[in-house]
């Protein structure tokens, strides 16, 4: 059995030497990625270049389980994904530190534990902006995917793009990243909300057809 390393973080701000030493000594292969960890699995490079070389009997291994995700929960839910593909992961620190095949009762224990606290998370936001809205005063940033630029996004995805392919075709056009490309993790985050709408649409479409 081999141990084959991922790294990432989502800027190249961001500093990756701590990552790297853990996983260097252990790890015959590390691969590294600069991608927000809301991204699919295959729109992750480092990661499916990781899964591709492993081999039978080989273990993905990363420092902490946040790797594989955008924090614990994302991570968990990464983690969980890839048990279904048949994919040994092995975590050095922190939560669900160990060598795992499937989930277990710690696993799923952290799972509900982060669910729960990205819930709490979630709702104090919207009761914080509720309160500032009645005070007169709109909280939260502008977000950076337009309904044009996320229009353009979504007939690039229909042609077959990928999102690191979608993005050299988009451009912010105000704000003080403007002329710049968006995020993929926006470009997902959009797509995503998008697919939402529609689904909510068609579904309450077929509500009034069913009702006539």
């Amino acid at each position: 059995m081999a141990l084959v390393g991922l790294v990432r973080v989502s800027t190249d701000k961001q500093n990756v030497d701590r990552q790297h030493d853990a996983l260097a000594p252990i790890c015959v292969k590390v691969f590294e990625e600069k991608v927000s960890g809301k991204l699919a699995v295959e729109d992750r490079p480092g990661l499916s270049a990781a899964l591709d070389y492993l081999r039978d009997g080989d273990m993905l291994c990363v420092q902490e389980v946040d790797r594989l995700g955008r924090d614990t929960l994302t991570g968990l839910m990464t983690l969980a994904e890839l048990f279904q593909r048949n994919i040994a992961v092995k975590v050095l620190e922190g939560v669900g530190a160990g060598e795992h095949k499937e989930m277990n009762l710690l696993l799923e224990l952290a799972l509900v534990l982060a669910s729960e606290r990205r819930r709490d998370i979630v709702k104090k936001t919207k009761d914080g902006l509720v309160a500032a809205r009645a005070r007169g005063r709109v909280g939260g940033r502008r977000p950076v995917m337009t309904e044009a630029l996320t229009i353009q996004a979504v007939a690039l995805r229909e042609k077959g793009f990928t999102l690191r392919q979608i993005q050299p075709h988009l451009r912010i056009t105000e704000g003080k990243n403007k002329g710049k490309n968006p995020s993929v993790g926006s470009i997902s985050q959009a797509l995503q909300a998008y697919g939402a709408e529609q689904g909510e649409r068609l579904t309450a479409t077929a509500a009034k057809d069913a009702s006539l």
